[in-house]
Order: C-alpha cells, then structure tokens, then sequence
C-alpha cells in the first residue's frame, strides 16, 4: 500500500462519528492501511479524498472482470500469498477450450459437454466459467465459431488468437460481451492494444519470461489500458510454478505493479495431450496462483475435482462455510413427520441430511443460523440457545407445516431442553440421539 495510516488520517475527515463501525479516524486509518478496512466504510469522506485514498489503497494485484452481465467472472484483487494469512478473494475460473477449425457439430458437442458439467456441493453451484475459442482455421471461420459459440451460451468468452486482424473481424460480433483478448505480443502489441481500448475489452499480455511481460504491461498501462491478465509463456510445469510464484511475491511483497495482474494458464499445453497429466498440472494452476485456467475439456471426471479444490482454497478460513437457515424437507413429510432442529454449520448439516434421507423416514430439518458453528460450540457461544431456536421455530413458519408441536433437539444440548420449553409455549421438547449416526434408529422408534 502506498499510504501510511498516517497519511491516510491526514486525508480523513476526522470526525471519530464511529459510522464506519470503528470509534476513531485514526484507528480506521490504521486498519485501511493495513487491508483490514474498506474506504467504502466511512460515509464522510470527501471526493477528492475517497478517489486519492482508492487508488493509494487498490490491492496491489488488479480486479478484472471478463464478460458482461450476471456471467461476467472477476479474477485478481488478491492480497495474501496464503489464504490462511486473511482469505482469497476472487476464484480463479475456468474456460474450456473450443478450436474453430472444429465442425459445428464438434463445437455443439463441447458446449454440451460444459452446460452438462454443472455440479452442486454445500449449496453451492459449481461449474465452467468461460469458453475460450481458439483460431485453428482462417478467420472467417473464427469469427463464425465466436458467433455460433456467442449464441449458444451467456459465458464469457476467451478469443485466443494473435492475429490482429482475425480478433479485430471476431470482436465485430462480440465486443459488447466484453470477451478477454487472447493474446497481445511483442509483434502485434500496437494493433491488440488499439483493438483493446477502443473496445473496452480486458486483454491477456504474452511474452517469453516475465521481465518481457513486465515491459509489455507498463508501456499498456501508460496507453490507458489496465485491466490485463498475463502470461509469461512457460514451456514446462516446473517454470510454469516458478513465474507464477514470482509474478505473486513481486505484486504482493515488492509491490512491483507491472506485475500486479491476474495470470492465465493453459495446463493443457504442457501436458501434451495427457488429459491425467493436465489435471494434475490445473491442479496447481487453481494453488499457485492461476486467475483463468484454461482447459481442453469438460469431463466430469477432470473437472469436479478441480472445481472442489478451488471451492476448498477460496472458502474463507475467518468464516465456517454455512447453509441457508430455513425448514429442509426429507422423504416427502407429511404434518405429522418429526422436526429436527441443528446449527447451520455445513458439515452438521449434511451429515444429519445424509442419515435422515437414508433412513427412509420422512422428516423435517429445522436449521437455525448459528453463525456457521457446530452444535457444541455454537451452544457455548450463545448462537444455539432457547431463545434463538425459538425465534427460528416462530418466525419458520414450522406451525403451518405440522400437525403437532413437539421439537427434536440433538443430545449434546440435552441441558437446554427445560428453558427451551418454557420458551416455545405449549411445544414439547425431545431430546434426540447424540450422535447423527444414531439418528436412522430414533426416528424409525418414533414412527412406531
């Protein structure tokens, strides 16, 4: 960061209000300073100021955004070379590879493929963020398979070509899409950087090595054009890992701006047509520190573990993944099925799910907002207590779906079933087993 708290003070309106949730402008300068504040936060702040202090405060690695619309994916901002030092900030996504000298038939297949690889994991949605289309045939062709690709799928685009003039004929049927361009060079710099600004499109800088990377990213920031991925050209997965590394440390430690952008990755390159061998190597692109993976293709069996591995790092490790508090419904219930209620720690939630649907039993699973805590530890911090389980019981809309007022509560929280019970007038309260894997026999006991 540019600025000191100090300097940043300085800048402040110095009022100590407390409307940024932090009591004094010097604390909150400090914080701001330190990245563990937005400027956003202080409502008093004055233009001038908010638009000094914005770019003085920037992360030190820069946001860009591919696409245009709800599809539109968002790559960079990162701050930590570890997420366990704060968090990660914007996954990396991933394209699939489509080739324009591929028949249309071929091309349909591919997208297909990628509508197809749509997974769910801890009510999260997981799935490809991108098509790239790369030229293998001549430019017409190219500019046919961006439309054919364009009209079939609301996913950004990947133009990979470095023929100037081919991009320029593709971005005429795409350009309001705001696809990245793929790939500006040291011989055709000139012509990709016009096509670039006057399109408003992010665009991918390639060199040999990072240093000419570094050369080409300076001489597109000082042109106006900012919002760049890059791409140093690596020939092996060895020097792939090393500029990845490099290029994070110099943005992060150095604070070597030309070097401060999202990277863009092509496994599929290095492994030679390997398709074990370019899971293994995309793998390490979603670790250290891929912004846009690009992969040849959309098989279930490369792609949902990539896509678990990311959602493993990019999950904030300050904050316990959680699911939706509400009623869940298991084995169409009836108003006389049992209800349940946990935490909505997501594990606890999945595993109470997984023993309830195999047990055959219908029931419903209350899930009260614990702040992502485990039963135990949400009871001891005050986040599973009577008086919020019964809030959530009230305002569930439970009475409405049951022909019986009695809860279920797990058996490591036996202790708060009296005071429960004063609380939830005229319900009763059960205690449930204290183990999920206990839970297929208790309900099937309860059914009779």
């Amino acid at each position: 960061m540019a600025l000191s708290g100090l300097d940043i003070f300085k800048k402040l309106p110095k009022t100590n209000c407390g409307d940024c949730g932090i009591p004094t402008c010097l604390a909150f300068a400090m914080k701001l300073a330190a990245g563990q504040a937005e400027l956003s936060q202080c409502p008093h702040v004055s233009p001038e100021a908010a638009a000094e202090l914005s770019e003085a405060s920037a992360p030190p690695m820069r946001g860009v955004t591919i696409g245009a619309g709800d599809d539109a994916i968002r790559v960079g901002e990162e701050t930590v070379l570890f997420r366990h030092e704060k968090t990660f900030v914007n996954p990396c996504a991933f394209a699939v590879l489509v080739e324009s000298g591929a028949s249309d038939e071929a091309i349909d297949g591919t997208l297909a493929q990628i509508e197809a690889a749509s997974f769910e994991r801890v009510q999260q949605h997981l799935g490809v963020g991108a098509v790239a289309i790369k030229s293998t045939a001549d430019a017409s062709r190219f500019r046919a398979a961006v439309e054919r690709v364009r009209s079939k799928t609301a996913l950004p685009l990947v133009l990979m070509s470095e023929d100037a003039s081919e991009m320029a004929s593709a971005l005429e049927v795409s350009a309001e899409v705001k696809p990245l361009i793929c790939a500006a060079t040291e011989s055709n710099f000139e012509a990709m950087l016009a096509l670039a600004k006057d399109n408003s499109c992010p665009m991918v800088v390639r060199a040999s090595g990072l240093e000419a990377v570094a050369a080409l990213t300076e001489k597109a920031v000082a042109a106006g054009v900012k919002d760049l991925l890059i791409d140093s050209s690596p020939t092996t997965a060895g020097e792939a890992l090393r500029d990845h590394v490099f290029a994070r440390r110099a943005a992060l430690n150095q604070k070597f701006a030309p070097l401060g952008f999202p990277i863009i990755t092509f496994p599929g390159d290095l492994a030679a047509g390997d398709d074990m061998l370019e899971a293994l190597y995309a793998s390490v692109d979603v670790e250290k520190y891929g912004g846009v993976v690009v992969l040849t293709s959309a098989d279930a069996w490369k792609l949902l573990p990539l896509l678990v591995l990311r959602q493993n790092i990019y999950t904030d490790p300050q904050r316990p993944m959680q699911v939706e508090s509400k009623i869940y419904e298991f084995n169409n219930p009836g108003p006389d099925a049992p209800f349940l209620v946990t935490t909505n720690f997501s594990l606890t939630y999945f595993i109470v799910a997984s023993e309830i649907e195999s047990s055959k039993m219908p029931t419903y699973l209350g899930i009260v907002e614990a702040e992502g805590l485990s039963v135990l530890t949400a009871w001891a911090a005050g986040k599973f207590v009577p008086e919020r389980i019964a809030k959530f019981v009230g305002a569930s809309g439970a009475a409405e779906k049951l022909g019986h007022k009695e809860v279920v509560i797990p058996g490591m929280v036996a202790q708060i079933s009296g005071e429960l019970k004063e609380e939830l007038d005229g319900w009763d309260v059960v205690v449930g087993p204290r183990e999920a894997a206990d839970l297929p026999a208790f309900l099937k006991k309860k059914a009779g």
